[in-house]
């Protein structure tokens, strides 16, 4: 027997610039999923090694109602959308949701994702919600954020601003951002504060509405806006890093460029098990824009987030393989020895 067609799944975005707590946001809202629906999650990186799948399925799986994909290497908007449609449609088939969350790459731009949402082919499958873009008003006194096509994009199409961090701001970091989200966003775009990425199941309700209105800055997609993908051999005709087979010395790196950083990230044979004491050390002494990692350690498999505000670390029940994603404006070539060194056990 045939199975009916997919129709009107709710579909959120969840979006914002690097670190500002999408994850742990998406972490959140998935503890109030109710315990019969399943949700499914598609997932961009701009790294090409894919973290967050493996920071997902470290705490929620298939069996909790929860079905993740991931597509790294940067926008989901690249290459005419095909690698977020193939995705797309095998999550939708495999998981059949109640509600579908999507968040697309700090680095992306939402609008181009959302033109593919919105496409005549998903008009009956996806009922298009809120969307919803996390801010740190800190940063809103940084002409790098300011002054990026991308993170303006982010404001632009925002249903909800949603001021993570708030315990952090200055009161002229609210006074800031309240006057940035007039200039910047509709009207009728409202703001929520939160710490942690704590939000209300409620918040995703509702439909979208500013996705179609005319935006005041559009990014240039004439320039800065492909990404060079670099894989350790430089066999451009290899699986991407983040399925591809290890090589023998069961590490293997890529890395990716564009909108104004660079990523770098590692995938590491399951049999290498890394000093807890000595890797949390070394990762809390990088300085990065952005650092996600899943480790297997002699003390349990641990999940890892490094921003501005330092780092934090969370014991996960189980991920297949080491892997860590770094993303700054410059990598030192000397990082992946540091990692190394962390290494206790390698057969």
């Amino acid at each position: 027997m045939s199975q009916q067609p997919i129709h009107n799944v709710p579909t959120n975005i969840i979006t914002g610039f690097l670190g500002v707590g999408k994850t742990s946001a998406i972490l959140h809202l998935l503890t109030q999923k109710p315990a019969h629906e399943r949700w499914a999650i598609l997932v961009n990186e701009f790294g090409e090694i894919g973290i967050d799948k493996s920071l997902f399925e470290g705490q929620l799986t298939a069996e909790n109602g929860v079905f993740i994909r991931e597509v790294p290497g940067g926008c989901m908007c690249c290459a005419a959308s095909l690698p977020m449609q193939i995705a797309l449609n095998q999550l939708l088939a495999a998981s059949r949701p109640h509600r579908l969350l999507i968040e697309p790459t700090g680095l992306g731009h939402p609008k181009e994702v959302m033109q593919v949402l919105t496409a005549e082919h998903y008009q009956p499958v996806l009922s298009i919600q809120k969307t919803l873009t996390l801010v740190d008003a800190r940063k809103l006194s940084d002409e790098r954020y300011t002054q990026h096509d991308t993170f303006n994009q982010q404001l632009g199409i925002a249903d909800v601003i949603v001021a993570n961090k708030c315990d952090l701001y200055s009161d002229q970091d609210k006074v800031r951002l309240q006057q940035y989200v007039a200039a910047h966003c509709q009207p009728d775009t409202i703001i929520v504060q939160t710490q942690f990425g704590k939000l209300s199941l409620d918040i995703l309700k509702g439909r979208a509405t500013n996705y179609a209105q005319p935006h005041q800055r559009q990014p240039d997609h004439s320039h800065d806006h492909k990404h060079e993908h670099e894989h350790a051999d430089n066999d451009p005709s290899n699986t991407l890093a983040a399925v591809q087979d290890l090589p023998a010395n069961g590490i293997l790196s890529a890395n990716n460029k564009g909108e104004g950083f660079i990523s770098t990230g590692w995938r590491f044979s399951p049999d290498i098990v890394f000093d807890h004491s000595a890797l949390k050390t070394c990762l809390s002494q990088l300085r990065a824009e952005r650092l996600k990692g899943v480790f297997i350690t002699n003390n349990g498999v641990f999940g890892y987030n490094l921003t501005d505000d330092g780092l934090t670390e969370m014991q996960l029940d189980d991920c297949e393989e080491s892997r860590v994603e770094v993303i700054a404006t410059d990598i030192p070539d000397s990082l992946e020895a540091q990692l190394t060194t962390c290494f206790l056990v390698s057969k």
